[in-house]
């Protein structure tokens, strides 16, 4: 067995995380997003450029984010994200299949051994 944490995610977590930070910071650029992401798990989750730009192109694909060029802090070309109605609405769904998930691990985990 490792010592070092895992960080898999379940599928379809890194999706409603960004659509979470999005709907809960407006229009934010790719590495805004990790970092929020990051900073906001206390750093227990550290999205990767190459986990997170896929999913993002995902999002942009289903209508349920929205993209426009902008300039950045340091003066550079960046696209910015922002959530659409569809976004908001399919966040809303996946939180609670989420809840549910999380509501019977929790069950499952608390089982006293006979």
């Amino acid at each position: 067995m490792s010592d070092e944490p895992r960080r898999d995610l379940f599928p379809g977590a890194l999706e409603m995380m960004v659509l979470q930070v999005l709907r809960a910071r407006g229009s934010l650029h790719g590495y805004a997003i990790a970092q929020h992401i990051q900073q906001t798990s206390g750093e227990l989750l550290q999205i990767e450029e190459g986990t997170l730009y896929p999913a993002l192109q995902r999002l942009l694909r289903e209508g349920w984010v929205d993209a426009e060029w902008g300039i950045s802090a340091r003066n550079r070309k960046v696209r910015i994200y922002r959530i659409t109605a569809a976004g908001r609405k399919q966040l809303e769904h996946e939180r609670a299949l989420f809840d549910n998930m999380h509501t019977g691990v929790r069950r499952v985990m608390r089982m006293v051994e006979s």
